[in-house]
């Protein structure tokens, strides 16, 4: 049997989703309250370190891979460059907040403040994929002595 106990595993099962809710919550009302992009990105993270604890690296990687997680990484990166060279494209200035400019929203509304949600959202996806990647090479890392006496490191998880 995989993971751990039935209990976690009922809870984890519960628990999981509001998680990982409340982090897009967080992302979403970064501008609006504390948090943002890196505070919701950890706890969306949080949602599927605790999915690999619960049920183990098989589960959480068919439902997360690290090809996935790769793609995502690669596309918050790109999707926050791309904000910033629009800035710079419509205003001279790179970063510049044209969305504020040209649609300016009610004081303290979700669309208040123009480009700070979307890089938020880019900074989410980069840090939750980043740090459940991290975890995983981490989980996966095994280091073994040899005969000699040494230490060496594996990647590969050995057959039980």
């Amino acid at each position: 049997m995989k993971g751990m106990t039935v209990i976690v595993k009922t809870v984890t099962r519960w628990v999981k989703v509001f998680i990982f809710l409340f982090g897009i919550y967080i992302i979403i009302t970064g501008h609006l309250a504390p948090g943002g992009g890196f505070a919701g990105g950890v706890i969306i993270a949080c949602s599927y370190i605790l999915l690999t604890l619960a049920y183990g690296k098989e589960f959480a990687l068919r439902r997360l891979g690290s090809r996935a997680a790769h793609h995502l990484d690669s596309s918050g990166a790109l999707l926050f460059l791309v904000v910033a060279l629009f800035g710079l494209g419509s205003g001279g200035l790179f970063f510049a907040n044209f969305l504020q400019n040209r649609y300016p929203g009610a004081d303290f509304s979700l669309l208040s403040s123009g480009i700070i949600p979307i890089s938020n959202i880019a900074i989410g996806l980069k840090v939750a994929a980043s740090l459940f990647l991290i975890f995983v090479i981490l989980a996966v890392l095994r280091i073994v002595l040899t005969e000699d006496g040494s230490q060496k490191m594996i990647q590969e998880e050995e057959e039980e």
